[in-house]
């Protein structure tokens, strides 16, 4: 029986093929920053999703790959951007591009990563497929504006967060599955049950992700409490600010709002954070996303023979939910 881990790592040639061809398209002065961020590896969720959506819906081409490769192109770019927005020193554990090759390159690196995507999805000469990439770019760039604008903010409830994630993150994730469905020629109701598929997936995947800011850094490589210093409000501070008294909560609530904790104020809260379980609380919100996904998946699936690929896009839903580092 293949693993799941081996199903992901006999695509990843493909995938690294197909970023390599569109890299070597770049203008020169843009080489250097792609090979840069993309040499950086990661699993290559995205474009795994659209080929396994593919996949399960008969599509077997390998044309697939490009396109596959054209949703990892705009995640690349957006993370370029993230990371000048943020100021972020390191990007999986390496110096982040803009240290290296300066802001305004990085930028500029970014846009043409985002026009390379977009060439190689205009190449398939399908409208929908166009729509598609051009509402993801869109929702993305809103989701990290709201998130700048709401930056120190505390809210009352977790509305402007989801708004937040579902445009930041989840609207890629949905649309690298409508890639695939699309691709493969299913019909309106298999196309809307893979977008639900990817957007609940990518909505916990993010959750899960902003749990894991206070998990201890020797085991994500990442400094604990990074969303109490930039002032985002994520699940398990929603969850620790309720539990404050109201006095306490005027004073955390200041320090939020200047980016003003001290270190030791950030490694409390942490600790407080861990001890009362708000990390695993936000993990229970993100596991109500996950089995979103799962019905979204059986309706993608109803009335298709068990397959591999199945499989293998439910095994996505159980690797979001384990993810521990």
């Amino acid at each position: 029986m293949i693993t799941f881990a081996a199903r992901i790592r006999k695509e990843q040639p493909g995938i690294r093929a197909a970023l390599a061809d569109a890299t070597n398209t770049l203008p020169v002065w843009v080489k250097p920053v792609a090979h840069h961020v993309l040499g950086q590896g990661g699993k290559r969720l995205r474009p795994l999703l659209t080929i396994f959506v593919a996949r399960l819906l008969g599509y077997r081409e390998p044309d697939i790959y490009p396109l596959a490769a054209a949703v990892e192109l705009f995640h690349t770019a957006t993370l370029l951007h993230d990371d000048v927005l943020d100021n972020a020193d390191l990007r999986r554990g390496q110096a982040a591009a803009h240290r290296v090759f300066g802001v305004t390159e990085t930028i500029l690196a970014g846009d043409a990563l985002l026009a390379s995507g977009n060439s190689a999805v205009a190449a398939y000469g399908d409208a929908r497929l166009t729509a598609v990439a051009a509402e993801a770019i869109a929702q993305t760039a809103g989701g990290e504006i709201l998130e700048l604008e709401r930056q120190g903010e505390i809210a009352p409830d977790l509305s402007t967060y989801l708004e937040i994630v579902t445009g930041k993150t989840a609207w890629m994730i949905r649309a690298a599955c409508e890639f695939g469905a699309l691709k493969a020629g299913a019909e309106a109701d298999r196309v809307r049950a893979a977008a639900d598929y990817g957007l609940n997936l990518g909505i916990a995947f993010q959750m899960v992700d902003d749990a894991l800011d206070f998990a201890p850094s020797e085991r994500t490589g990442k400094p604990e409490g990074g969303d109490v210093r930039e002032g985002k409000f994520t699940p398990p501070l929603f969850f620790y600010h309720a539990s404050l008294a109201a006095e306490e909560q005027a004073v955390f609530a200041r320090a939020f709002h200047e980016r003003s904790f001290t270190d030791e104020a950030v490694n409390a809260v942490v600790t407080t954070i861990r001890a009362r379980g708000f990390d695993e609380q936000a993990r229970a919100l993100a596991d109500s996303y996950l089995q979103r996904a799962r019905q979204a998946l059986d309706r993608l699936t109803e009335g298709l023979p068990p397959s591999p690929e199945r499989e293998t896009l439910g095994a996505f839903i159980a690797h979001v939910r384990d993810r521990r580092a």
